[in-house]
C-alpha cells in the first residue's frame, strides 16, 4: 500500500442515518476496526460537512438515488480540492451519474452496488457486490481489503454497463412484480389466493411482500433514475404481449407458436443454466416445505463455540424427540438462531421439557415456538 494511504483510514459516511449508512458504519467499525464519522443530510444537528472533509480519508455517499449526484457535486464544491489523495465511494443502485459526479473531484473514485438491501448478517457473504473502479491508484490495495472483508461475490463493471444490466436485473424484475401485485389485488387479494399456492406463487408473493414492505422511494428511483429502464420495459411488454396474443388466438397454430417461440426459444437461450436453476428451485421448495412443518422451535445459542449445536441436538435426543428439519436463520434484529422442525404428532410434553432443559442448562433460548 502506498505511503500516502493510511493503514487504518478514517471513514466518513454521508447519509449515515439511512439503513445502509448505519449498516456500513457498523461494518467498518466491527469488521475492519476503523473509526467512522457520519453526516446525515436530513438531520439538522448532524456533524458539519467540513469536519468530514477535513478528517475522513474515505468519504462514502449513501443517500437517495435521485439526490446522489447533486449531493456529491455539493460536497465537491465544499471540498475545494481537499479530497486530493483521498478515496470517494458511493453505494447506489445507479452508477453512471454518481460516478461521473465523483470523477469531477480530485479524489480516487469507486462506485459500489451491493445487490441486496442492508442484510441482517455482518457481511455481504452469499451476495453479489458490483464494483465500478473508475479512478484507482494508491487506494487499490485498500479496496481489495474492503472487498475481502465484505465477503461478497465481487463482479466488476463500468458505470454505463452496470446501469444497462440493472435495467434488466432490477427494474424489469421490480416492474413485473409490481404489475403482478396489482393483478393479485384485482383477483381478490393475497389472503384469498395463498391457500391455493404453488411453490412459484409463494416465492413471487414473498418477493412482492418484500418490495412493498421496504422504502418505496428506492423502487421509484430505480425505475425513473436509470435511462435504460424504458427500453428494458419495452422489451418486457413486447414479450408479454406476444404471449397474450397467442393465448387470445387459442388455436393449434397459436399453441405451436407458444411452444417454439416462447418456451422453446427461451429454453434454448438458457440451456446451460437450466440444470442449476432447476436445482436451486427444488432446494427452495424443500426449504418452504420444512418451514411449513406444524411444530417448530426457533432457538438462539448464546455461546458461539464448537459444540454448541451438538449440545442443542443432544438435548432433543435426551428427551427422545425426532427432528424433522433444522435450518439456521436470523431474527429481524440480526440474531442468529436455529429453527428446528418436528412432525405434527410430536410429544408436546417432551418438547416442553426439552425447551425447559435448554433454558435451565444455558444451552439456548427459545425465541419462538410454533404448534
Amino acid at each position: 500500500m502506498s505511503a500516502a494511504v493510511p493503514v487504518r483510514p478514517m471513514v466518513g459516511i454521508v447519509g449515515s442515518g439511512g439503513a445502509y449508512g448505519r449498516w456500513l458504519a457498523t461494518f467498518f467499525r466491527e469488521r475492519m476496526g476503523l473509526r467512522v464519522l457520519g453526516h446525515d443530510p436530513a438531520d439538522p444537528d448532524a456533524l458539519p460537512p467540513a469536519e468530514l472533509l477535513d478528517t475522513a480519508d474515505v468519504l462514502l455517499f449513501s443517500v437517495p438515488i435521485r439526490q446522489t449526484a447533486d449531493i456529491i457535486d455539493a460536497w465537491r464544491v465544499a471540498s475545494a480540492g481537499r479530497e486530493s489523495g483521498k478515496l470517494w465511494l458511493d453505494v447506489t443502485s445507479i452508477k453512471d451519474a454518481p460516478v461521473s459526479a465523483m470523477l469531477r473531484t480530485q479524489a480516487e473514485v469507486v462506485g459500489l452496488h451491493p445487490m441486496t438491501a442492508p442484510p441482517k448478517s455482518p457481511t455481504l457473504k452469499g451476495r453479489v457486490l458490483v464494483l465500478c473502479e473508475a479512478r484507482v491508484a494508491d487506494w487499490r490495495t485498500w479496496i481489495e481489503q474492503l472487498v475481502t472483508a465484505l465477503e461478497a461475490e465481487c463482479v466488476r463493471a463500468d458505470p454505463v454497463q452496470h446501469d444497462r444490466i440493472m435495467a434488466s436485473v432490477q427494474a424489469q424484475v421490480h416492474a413485473l412484480h409490481l404489475a403482478q401485485a396489482g393483478a393479485i389485488r384485482r383477483a381478490g387479494g393475497l389472503e384469498a389466493l395463498m391457500p391455493y399456492r404453488s411453490v412459484s406463487f409463494e416465492l413471487d408473493a414473498a418477493v412482492i411482500a418484500r418490495m412493498l414492505a421496504l422504502n418505496p422511494q428506492i423502487y421509484e428511483d430505480i425505475q425513473f433514475g436509470n435511462p435504460y429502464v424504458a427500453e428494458a420495459l419495452d422489451v418486457l411488454r413486447e414479450e408479454l404481449e406476444r404471449v397474450h396474443a397467442l393465448v387470445r388466438a387459442g388455436d393449434d397454430a397459436a399453441r405451436a407458436a407458444f411452444r417454439t417461440e416462447v418456451i422453446g426459444a427461451a429454453r434454448e437461450a438458457m440451456a446451460e443454466s437450466l440444470d442449476a436453476g432447476q436445482h436451486t428451485y427444488e432446494r427452495v421448495g424443500y426449504l418452504l416445505a420444512d418451514l411449513a412443518e406444524p411444530v417448530a422451535l426457533a432457538v438462539h445459542l448464546p455461546e458461539d463455540r464448537p459444540g454448541s449445536l451438538r449440545a442443542l441436538l443432544a438435548t432433543f435426543e435426551r428427551h427422545r424427540l425426532n427432528i424433522g428439519s433444522i435450518h439456521s436463520s436470523r431474527t429481524p434484529s440480526g440474531e442468529l438462531h436455529f429453527r428446528v422442525g418436528f412432525d405434527g404428532a410430536v410429544d408436546r410434553a417432551a418438547l416442553d421439557a426439552a425447551a425447559q432443559t435448554l433454558a435451565t442448562e444455558g444451552i439456548g433460548t427459545v425465541l419462538e415456538r410454533r404448534g
